[in-house]
This record gives C-alpha cells, structure tokens and sequence, in this order.
C-alpha cells in the first residue's frame, strides 16, 4: 500500500521509505531505503536522509558511483596519455593504498573526513610522507577529472594536508671510494664493469644505460645522446606480472646530449668493436635488463668493500663531482635531464658545501683589502 512521500506498506506488514541519493554511471537513479514498523517512524527517518542527500548533492554533486568503479575508468581514459611505468605507477597506487579505504564510498558521498581517514590508514602502514605525497596526488587527480567531467562539484580531498617528508640526504662517493670503484669496474670481465663506470661519468640512470644503442653515441663530436629507458614495469590483470618496456625518458628535459671524455670514449670503442648488436649493453641481441646491470655493480661494489650503497648513488656522485669542478648549475642540470635548476640546487645544495667555503674565504680576502 502506498501512502504518498515515497512511503509503502509491505507485504511483510512494515513500512519501507524510499530516498534519492543520486546517479549511477548508466545515469539511472540510485535509491536508498529504510524500514521501520510504523508509517510515521519511517517519515521521520525519511525526512532527515532527503535532506541529508540534498545537501550532499548540492555541495559534492549527483555523482552515486563507487570510487572505485570510477577509479578504474579515469585510468582506462587516461591511458594512452601515459607513459606505460606511469600507468602501472598511478595502478598500483590506487589499487593497494586507496581502493581497499575508500573504493565503495560514492563520489558524492566523499568528504574531507573521508579522506582524512584514509590518510590514518596511510599512517597505520607506516607509509612514508613522501609515498603518502605521491598516492595524494594521484588520488586528486582523479576527482578532479570526475569534477571536470561534472560527476563532482568540488574534489573534497583538495585541502587535505600532509606532513612534510623529510629531505634524504645525498650521498656521493668520495674521491677514494669512486678511485677504487672505477679500477675494479674495468678489470671486469666481459666488460660487466663498464655501465658502473659509464653511470659515474655521465649520470645516466640505469634505464638509460639499458636502452643505450650505438648509434647513440656520437664518437666524432663525443656525444651520447640519451632518448630511450628501459624498465620493467607491472602489469595489470595479466599471468605474466611484470613486462620489460622500452620507452622514453620520465620528462623532455630527460632527452639529453652528453659530452664524453677520452678515458670513456676509449673504453667504448674498444666494446664497439667487439659487439655485434645494436645495443651497446645487451644478451642476445636484446638490451641488458637492468637487474642484470644492478646485479653486476653490486658485485663490483661488494669487491670493493662498498656497503649500503646502491646504483643511483653513481649519478650523485657523478653531480657531485661536476659542483666540485665549479660546473655552472645550469649545464649541471641539463647533464642530469633534470626539469628545472630549482630542482638540481634542492637536491644537491649539501654538494656545494665546497663553492660556499670558497665564498666566504673570497669575501674576507675582499673585505680585507677594502680595509
């Protein structure tokens, strides 16, 4: 029996109250229900949840899709423009950090208290904030597609603050460390020791060193130019977990000319020369998987006596070592492929402890004969 304001009597002999909380993504309405024994019992509740709802609306939009569902579609949309790593990066994220939390919560029903429960949860996995940071901005980029594309009015987790990562240090190799570390490298056999001394005179990241072909480099000019990555990279929903990829690098300041010099031109020449490939690190005409390229350095490092030091320390050292050669910030920055010189001076202003020694000791000289 139906008794207006969406209320009926059921068979059962209790009274069901029908309440509008918005739209699915078919654009149907999504209904909510309450029960109750008396008719004026589930009118009162009703009335409280209309409410409710239309205020949740009016402030968050009409949006009664899963975050989860919605999710996984702005990832489908937003594919192509991705690079594959950054694909399965934002995946990954999404899929482990945020839609076990807050996957079944509809976009309109989202709050910044929502999203401050699932930064508790964050906190609880011992998350570091700099992970914290990343899985944020990956969550905000998708409600603001969902409020770019009307499913939202305002992205509730925009104002959500995070507490400040702490800036690691980094740590380069000194000049006795890396003196070592070169002459063991090219002892190696078969030229395994060769990326360990290419990273520490060109800082190029590992992928590049992977996906360095020949007719990259340059041996008249004495130039590499880096334009590939090689990584492995996660796959979604697939048998095979992960898949090696060849790409290209993580920004367009990562596309990037080298100069080389005579020892490390040399050395390459002599591989040239015995390589039948076109790339210059490769197994069976195919480019060395990093991890294989990772798995030799730590045998290197591990003869020199090198603990707790991994690859990526190569390309520090090797921006370290350009500051101490008063190398201007500038080309600095354009040999490490990085997108800004804010970025270079914020990563490596302990490096150039050195130039700020030398500064001040040229500032009294100055103020001394001015006295």
């Amino acid at each position: 029996m139906r008794k207006g304001e969406n209320i009926y009597k059921r068979k059962d002999g209790r009274w069901e109250g029908r309440y509008k909380k918005g739209y699915k993504s078919n654009g149907k309405i999504k209904y909510g229900y309450i029960y109750g024994k008396t008719f004026q019992e589930v009118r009162i509740k009703l009335y409280s949840l209309k409410v409710h709802y239309l205020t949740q609306q009016e402030v968050y939009g009409d949006a009664c899709i899963p975050f989860e569902e919605w999710g996984k579609c702005w990832l489908q949309e937003i594919q192509q423009e991705l690079k594959p790593s950054t694909y399965s990066s934002y995946q990954y994220k999404l899929t482990k950090y945020v839609f076990p939390f807050i996957g079944t919560h509809y976009l309109n029903e989202l709050t910044s208290e929502t999203g401050g429960e699932l930064v508790m949860e964050w906190h609880k996995k011992g998350l570091q904030a700099s992970t914290m940071h990343v899985i944020l901005r990956i969550t905000n980029k998708c409600l603001n597609y969902a409020k770019g594309k009307n499913k939202l009015k305002e992205n509730p987790f925009s104002a959500i603050k995070l507490p400040k990562g702490r800036t690691k240090k980094i740590h380069a190799l000194t000049k006795k460390e890396q003196q070592k570390l070169e002459e063991i490298a090219l002892n190696e056999k078969k030229d395994r020791g060769l990326p360990t001394y290419l990273a520490l005179y060109t800082g190029l990241r590992i992928g590049e060193i992977a996906a360095l072909r020949w007719s990259d480099i340059d041996f008249e000019q004495n130039l590499i130019t880096v334009s590939h990555t090689y990584q492995r990279v996660a796959l979604e929903m697939k048998k095979q977990k992960t898949q090696l990829i060849l790409g290209s690098p993580k920004t367009d300041s990562g596309i990037r000319t080298i100069p080389i010099g005579k020892k490390l031109r040399k050395e390459l020449l002599k591989l040239k020369r015995k390589s039948n490939g076109s790339f210059v690190f490769s197994a069976k005409n195919q480019p060395m998987e990093p991890r294989l390229l990772t798995y030799h350095f730590h045998r290197i490092r591990e003869k020199c006596g090198l603990e707790n030091i991994h690859f990526h320390q190569l390309r520090h050292t090797f921006a370290t070592r350009c500051l101490e050669a008063q190398g201007d910030i500038l080309s600095v920055s354009a040999l490490l492929g990085h997108a800004s010189t804010k970025l270079t001076l914020d990563t490596y202003a302990d490096s150039m402890l050195e130039q700020r020694i030398q500064v001040i000791v040229q500032m009294e000289r100055t103020t001394k004969k001015a006295a």
